[in-house]
């Protein structure tokens, strides 16, 4: 392989919020607006560190900008507190939609941990329930404003709190009513996916699918315990799989010049790639968790590209927009300025999200099917 060209990035002369996407990791409980955080926080009389919604959106992004995995879960405190109440689940639900659709998302899947929601009475099941109707309240919305989108939810267990077999048959209960996959979240390090094979178990006895968080505050141990133990159809984040990946220099160069690249593959990174699992890849999370800390501090040091072009099924997320300040079109603004990618890059990036979806075969390919005709009209 040969080093990307980070000199200029291409002069794109299209809207890329207009562009169609797919998000696959985002959290629930990290991309809420902070104007309603303010809102239910006064209706419960949960102090927060300002009750002004810009300066309080600028107090999440500081303290989440830490380095620190732990230090950005921290954050979560706030949003957590005023999600406990069935109105206040579907209104911050339907939110969400609406803001993944003024961002050019057309397919979605949302993450949270309905056991973090229980402390004001609510059950495991009506918990549920509320997000899953202020999805379809928000589904509804962005079709009548005549656009589309289609949002489901991915369960997920809280790795530290041992209820992941409680949590699994919650999902597999709401497979038909909304629940798309299940996932593993929280302290990654010190709690493998190991942990729940029982639950996973489960699930893949259902013929469930799972992604699991892993590759990000701990390394290639937790990615292989994630597709062993947690039979995992995607890696969440997975950025650390570069660590099995080795790049030396050569004496030699390309025709344009810039130095040729030796690389290879280790045995866990080659079976990743030859079997195209999905990487849901965070930028900015990553640099804020200070998970791709190996390799440096900034965006041009994240293996993004270097994975990307290796052939791994790469795909682009946000992780937490709140607490990350950014959405999925910032994100790609990122990558493009950083690494140059053209329009041509952009479409396999979100094709390979689409294919990726947690969606039966006909679903993805009519889903693939709009993305490519948007691309082409745009390119017309």
């Amino acid at each position: 392989m040969t080093e990307p060209n980070i000199d200029a990035a291409p002069d794109l002369t299209f809207d890329l919020r207009s562009l169609p996407k797919v998000s696959l990791h985002d959290h629930l409980d990290g991309g809420l607006r902070p104007a309603t955080i303010i809102e239910l926080a006064a209706e419960i009389g949960h102090e927060l560190p300002s009750t002004d919604a810009v300066a309080l959106g600028q107090w999440f992004r500081d303290a989440a900008d830490s380095g620190s995995l732990p230090r950005y879960l921290e954050t979560f405190d706030h949003t957590i507190a005023v999600m406990q109440t069935a109105p206040a689940l579907r209104r911050i639900a339907r939110e969400f939609v609406e803001d993944l659709a003024d961002d050019g998302v057309v397919y979605g899947e949302v993450r949270w941990a309905p056991e973090q929601h229980l402390t004001a009475g609510l059950t495991l099941d009506e918990a549920v329930e509320a997000v899953q109707a202020g999805l379809e309240d928000g589904m509804a919305a962005v079709e009548e404003s005549g656009r589309v989108i289609a949002v489901g939810q991915l369960i997920t267990a809280m790795r530290h709190a041992d209820n992941s077999q409680e949590v699994a048959e919650l999902a597999v209960r709401h497979r038909d009513k909304g629940a798309v996959g299940f996932d593993i979240a929280g302290a990654e390090d010190g709690f493998p996916p190991s942990r729940f094979a029982e639950a996973f178990t489960y699930l893949a006895r259902n013929n469930f699918p799972a992604t699991v968080h892993a590759g990000e505050a701990a390394g290639l141990d937790s990615i292989q315990s994630a597709l062993v133990d947690g039979r995992a159809l995607r890696l969440g984040h997975g950025v650390r799989i570069a660590e099995d990946i080795t790049v030396e220099s050569t004496d030699e160069v390309d025709e344009d010049g810039v130095p040729i690249l030796d690389v290879t593959l280790g045995p866990l990174a080659a079976w990743v790639r030859d079997r195209g699992i999905p990487l849901e890849l965070c930028p900015s999370s990553n640099l804020q968790t200070g998970a791709i800390a190996k390799w440096g501090e900034d965006i041009l040091d994240h293996p993004f590209d270097m994975l990307y072009e290796l052939g791994f099924n790469v795909t682009v997320n946000t992780d937490n927009r709140l607490m990350s300040g950014v959405t999925l079109t910032d994100e790609f603004e990122l990558l493009v300025e950083a690494f140059d990618y053209d329009l041509d890059d952009l479409l396999e990036l979100t094709l390979n999200a689409a294919e990726a979806a947690f969606l039966p075969l006909e679903d993805r390919e009519d889903l693939v099917e709009y993305i490519n005709e948007a691309y082409a009209n745009l390119a017309d």
